[in-house]
């Protein structure tokens, strides 16, 4: 009975170390730390960190820096044998490679006198000859196609109908434009050109929106891909200037013409020839890790993630410091890495291992966890038990304007019943913060789930949890900055990461995946 009673004492007594021990590291995480890497990392000097930028690399630097002050191991093994932080690969970006329009041997300049519509791929020089259908509208009661050859040639038609038409509002806009190249390709014209009504310095504008728009769809991939098919009767919009040049008129008689008055067309043929080529550049980058090694169970490994790419800089020289999407993440996981790397220096380390990962290529479609899990683990995914992943924890969103302590947690639940009720019982014993789970559903049109880097590791039948305060106006702008950062709600969250994290790398058991909803 004796020694019952002195087992049940020992094991309260190790319960209460145990717990003061956690307590001690979690208050390593403070406002002013976050701050004061938030404020480097989402700098100016950092150039929006756009994958494989020289700003992203420098970021890289800084983060590999922090590891090594804090004792954390490289992991990464290098051709020549030695450990790296850095799990270097390439990427292979999409993009215009030539791309021009030549009337009578002068080149018009892609995004400057003319736009594509879409992702247009015209790999040779093709000589094209145009028709000009005026406002290119096709009715029962109006023709503009009436006794001209449109087969296999470049149609020239003006944006938006004539005032003097009946309902021409169904001719304006995107709809109107969609509904005319619809009826030119049925014709059988190879190219199509529409003018654009704008006066010059909005045309400016409109091809710097539309440039900066298609260059963030200018896709990267793991895998050099074949080369991209040719685009069916590609269309164009171009200046009222371009357009004269194209038909071989002056502009003055192209407003004309607008206006409802008669001119001359010219009889003899304008030379006229297009390219629009798409290709793949290579793209360095790198995934940064570093490593804790855990006690008794090492072989174990507990996964940390966020995202330090983001989106670079616009056509205007604005530089997007992404200091919410994902420079809060990326600092979470430098404090996060101090605060283990302190436990383990006072012989307090985690008992299973910790891997800490900044990843690249999320904006460019989750690419970096993905390289990480479908084709180089450093650790083997048997061995992984879960990944929690931070993405935007520094800002509210409109829902919770009155209540900002708050946070949505993402997929607890999908793999491990176990791993939600940890996260439950984490906040409850810590931050005490609204555990929002709106975007955890299936019905979920947002589709979060599937949206950051730990659904590479959920795929994988990996528990995770993804941390996130939502969408907020300055998302994908100039204005997400660190002096919107709210640093006192931050650091509560980040403290949430490590109690969880925590029990997770200290607990007997590791958690059970009894779920299949990846």
């Amino acid at each position: 009975m004796k020694n019952q009673k002195f087992g049940i004492l020992l094991l309260l007594s190790s319960s209460l170390t145990f717990a003061q021990n956690k307590d001690t590291y979690e208050k390593t995480i403070s406002p002013d730390d976050l701050k004061k890497h938030l404020t480097i990392i989402a700098s100016d000097d950092m150039q929006g960190r756009d994958t494989g930028s020289e700003g992203q690399k420098k970021a890289g630097e800084y983060i590999v820096k922090q590891f090594k002050e804090y004792g954390l191991q490289p992991i990464v093994k290098t051709d020549n044998g030695e450990l790296s932080y850095y799990q270097k690969f390439n990427l292979y970006k999409s993009g215009w490679k030539d791309a021009y329009v030549k009337i009578n041997n002068t080149k018009k300049v892609f995004f400057k006198d003319y736009f594509p519509v879409g992702m247009v791929n015209i790999p040779e020089e093709k000589e094209i000859e145009t028709v000009f259908v005026g406002y290119g509208i096709k009715t029962e009661s109006r023709n503009d196609y009436s006794g001209k050859s449109i087969e296999g040639k470049a149609v020239i038609f003006m944006e938006g109908a004539p005032n003097n038409m009946e309902k021409p509002e169904e001719w304006e806009g995107s709809v109107g434009s969609k509904k005319k190249q619809k009826i030119a390709a049925e014709l059988g014209a190879a190219f199509i050109f529409e003018v654009s009504n704008a006066e010059s310095d909005q045309f400016k504008t409109l091809n710097a929106e539309r440039k900066a728009i298609l260059s963030r769809f200018n896709r990267m991939a793991l895998e050099k891909s074949n080369a991209e098919k040719t685009t069916p009767s590609p269309a164009f919009v171009i200046s009222k200037n371009m357009a004269a040049d194209m038909i071989g008129i002056s502009e003055k008689n192209l407003l004309k013409y607008l206006e409802g008055k008669k001119i001359k067309f010219p009889k003899d043929k304008t030379n006229i020839s297009v390219k629009s080529e798409r290709g793949q550049d290579l793209v360095e980058t790198a995934n940064i890790m570093g490593f804790i090694e855990g006690t008794d169970k090492k072989d174990e490994v507990v996964v940390l993630t966020a995202h330090y790419d983001h989106v670079g800089i616009d056509d205007k020289g604005q530089i997007y410091n992404g200091a919410d999407d994902d420079g809060s993440g990326t600092c979470a996981i430098l404090e996060l890495a101090q605060a283990y790397s302190i436990a383990k220096a006072n012989g307090h380390g985690p008992r299973r291992s910790i891997l800490f990962m900044t990843v690249t290529g999320e904006e460019k479609g989750l690419l970096g966890s993905k390289y990480y899990t479908d084709v180089a683990p450093v650790i083997p995914l048997d061995k992984t038990i879960v990944d929690l992943n931070i993405d935007m924890i520094g800002r509210v969103d409109k829902k919770h304007e009155s209540n900002p302590n708050y946070v949505y947690v993402i997929g607890s639940d999908k793999l491990s019943s176990e791993l939600h009720r940890i996260s439950e019982d984490a906040n409850k014993n810590s931050i005490n913060f609204e555990l929002d789970y709106e975007f955890n559903s299936p019905t979920d049109p947002n589709k979060f789930y599937y949206r950051s880097d730990h659904y590479n590791f959920a795929k994988n039948k990996i528990p995770v949890i993804f941390y996130f305060t939502g969408v907020h106006e300055d998302y994908h702008k100039p204005g997400d900055d660190v002096e919107k950062i709210l640093f006192e709600k931050y650091s509560s969250i980040v403290k949430l990461v490590f109690n969880t994290s925590w029990e997770l790398a200290n607990r007997d058991n590791k958690i059970v995946v009894d779920s299949n909803k990846p």
